[in-house]
């Protein structure tokens, strides 16, 4: 199915592995032009490498408040526009709420949450410009408390409600803002929350994945191709109608309205 998505330029967050490089493959199929941005640049090299279209390569900490402006400057001195902002960078400490520091709350928000903000609003005026959309890859947590995801869940509450008020502007603005919250995702880090409860409850591997399958209450764990597919959809001409939409993608885990 063509999308309609070819030549466009897309800008994904967290490119250099997990969710976010499996994004990058799903646009570079869609023949999409894409400004790969995270810390490590050797793996976004090797990303734009096989990835079969035109790359730009900026490697970043979020964190920093300068970041941001550089990467819209780097992509508009590229390519002359954007078309799409795909926001998936951030990780957030888990653990036991009264062992968490202010540091580690700090660095929680100062990437996925603030790291995000700037680049909505340093892209603004440009995807304002190409009628274009932001999809920010938020997560199930934001939805559903939980006592060791105390940060994250924070997070991504308050990553929710800029997209939905991001949405709102954009409906005069001429930006479409959606939203995409993965449920467990086969990732690198799902893997070593894996090994951690196996050796916190002195399992093998499997069964320890096996346990926390049957914890969440889903079949499987998901795949970053399926998230990457999501966000292809929401991108194209055929989510036109889809404005502050929060899309679950986490096999049914989440059951609250």
């Amino acid at each position: 199915m063509d999308l309609q998505l070819k030549n466009k330029v897309a800008i994904i967050t967290g490119a250099s592995r997990g969710i976010g490089h499996a994004i990058a493959l799903a646009l570079a199929k869609e023949q999409m032009r894409l400004v790969l941005v995270a810390r490590s640049e050797d793996l976004l090299n090797e990303l734009a490498a096989s990835s079969g279209t035109e790359c730009l390569v900026h490697a970043a900490d979020l964190r920093k408040p300068e970041s941001a402006g550089q990467v819209i400057a780097a992509t508009i001195q590229r390519f002359g526009t954007i078309d799409l902002l795909v926001n998936n960078a951030g990780a957030t400490k888990r653990g036991d709420f009264l062992q968490l520091a202010d540091e580690d709350w700090a660095d929680g928000f100062a990437l996925k949450f603030f790291g995000a903000m700037r680049l909505c609003r340093a892209a603004w005026p440009h995807l304002v410009a190409s009628h274009g959309s932001i999809i920010n890859i938020i997560g199930v947590g934001g939805r559903t408390g939980s006592a060791d995801f105390t940060i994250g869940g924070s997070v991504n509450s308050a990553f929710l409600n800029l997209t939905k008020s991001l949405a709102h502007r954009g409906l005069t603005d001429g930006v479409r803002v959606n939203a995409i919250n993965p449920g467990a995702i086969a990732t690198e880090r799902l893997q070593r929350r894996i090994r951690t409860v196996a050796a916190e409850q002195g399992l093998d591997y499997d069964g320890a994945a096996q346990r926390m399958v049957h914890k969440l209450g889903v079949e499987r764990f998901g795949t970053p191709e399926e998230i990457a597919h999501a966000v292809a959809f929401l991108a194209s001409p055929a989510a036109s109608y889809c404005q502050g939409t929060i899309l679950d993608v986490d096999g049914g885990e989440t059951r609250t309205l």
